[in-house]
């Protein structure tokens, strides 16, 4: 496939330039600093530099492709926008463009469908309070791409560990996964990679963690 990745840089969004070359698919690599992307000589790699809120900078990287995967996040705690503007912004440029199918990646923290009790009641609100700048961005995002009109998944994951790559993976549609409340960067990104050709899984969001 041709994919275009944004938030490439990012611990996940690297995760996913990695393993889509090594699936031996073209991969564009959208980016504010080319330094920071450490994937060196790879000819099946496009790397564009672009302001990610700028959607007419944007067009000719995502123009024919297939698909497109966001990985855009929030740094810290403090107040952010980037995923509800840079997604806006790159959903702007895929209608331009053309392309239709998007893979972003959300977050499970936010929600509380499938959670067990003591995680609904007692820990969720105290994460929620804790990660309100971010979820509220994330939040937004998602409503913003689920009223869009295009080929959407948003892939909702818990915390992230910088742990092995395993493709033991679990997922679910109606909810959060229950009793599992990590997942690898890398294993986020084999599913991430895996929806993007999913047919199955368009129009929908679905909850992932270590299986």
């Amino acid at each position: 496939m041709k994919l275009t990745v944004f938030g490439a840089t990012g611990g996940t969004g690297a995760h996913v330039v990695r393993q889509a070359l090594t699936a031996g698919h073209q991969v564009t690599a959208v980016v504010r600093d080319p330094a920071r992307l450490d994937v060196p000589g790879q000819p099946r790699l496009e790397v564009v530099p672009a302001d990610v809120l700028d959607p007419d900078a944007l067009v000719p990287a995502i123009s024919g492709r297939e698909a497109v995967v966001s990985a855009l996040g929030p740094r810290g705690r403090g107040p952010s926008v980037i995923c509800r503007d840079g997604t806006s912004s790159i959903m702007t440029a895929m209608q331009t463009a053309g392309v239709r199918r998007l893979v972003v990646v959300s977050n499970s923290g936010m929600h509380r469908e499938g959670d067990g009790w003591f995680t609904r009641l007692v820990f969720k609100p105290v994460l929620i309070r804790i990660l309100r700048e971010s979820y509220a961005d994330m939040g937004e995002m998602e409503r913003r791409v689920t009223a869009s009109g295009l080929d959407w998944t948003i892939v909702r994951p818990p915390k992230l560990s910088d742990g092995p790559h395993t493709g033991r993976i679990a997922s679910e549609t109606r909810g959060n996964v229950r009793g599992s409340f990590t997942i690898s960067r890398a294993d986020l990104a084999d599913y991430i990679l895996r929806a993007v050709a999913d047919p199955a899984l368009s129009r929908v969001a679905v909850s992932v963690a270590k299986g």
